[in-house]
């Protein structure tokens, strides 16, 4: 019984490994651990209530028409040419953005089954409204990983 975990330990330490390996040498700044989980869970959060964009082309036609988030950056994509130009997108939109290590676990959090390269977290739905009480929630948890993400940025530069 003791040796199954322990082979189970292994392998999750063996995907995280070639998680690491697939990283884009610019994906900077990277969200640790605690970080990242944060992230995903905020992502979820939006996907549950339609508060996110996903896709490189949902989410440049949104920081182009003014729309303000967190823009999340999957970092193992291949070839890199195709993400290349949303940090960019985003610094001259002051939309703080972060890179994670897996493109899986962003699709998983984001709800969709297809690896999705990045998303962009929306305060407010676009379309409807939700419940105060939820809204408040997500703005919490949004204004929490937001400010990390600044922090981040900050220290790097």
């Amino acid at each position: 019984m003791g040796s199954d975990s322990e082979t189970e330990k292994s392998a999750h330490k063996e995907r995280e490994k070639k998680k690491l390996l697939a990283l884009a040498p610019i994906a900077k700044p990277l969200a640790g651990k605690k970080l990242c989980k944060r992230t995903l869970k905020l992502v979820r959060r939006a996907a549950e209530h339609k508060c996110l964009k996903r896709g490189v082309k949902e989410v440049v036609k949104s920081i182009r028409r003014g729309n303000k988030g967190l823009c999340v950056i999957a970092g193992n994509i291949s070839p890199i040419d195709v993400i290349t130009h949303v940090p960019i997108l985003c610094e001259e939109s002051n939309i703080p953005y972060i890179y994670v290590t897996s493109k899986e676990d962003l699709a998983n959090a984001g709800a969709t089954k297809r690896p999705t390269c990045c998303v962009l977290v929306l305060t407010k739905p676009t379309k409807g409204e939700i419940a105060q009480e939820e809204q408040e929630k997500l703005k919490g948890d949004y204004d929490q990983v937001s400010s990390e993400v600044s922090e981040l940025a900050n220290s790097m530069f």
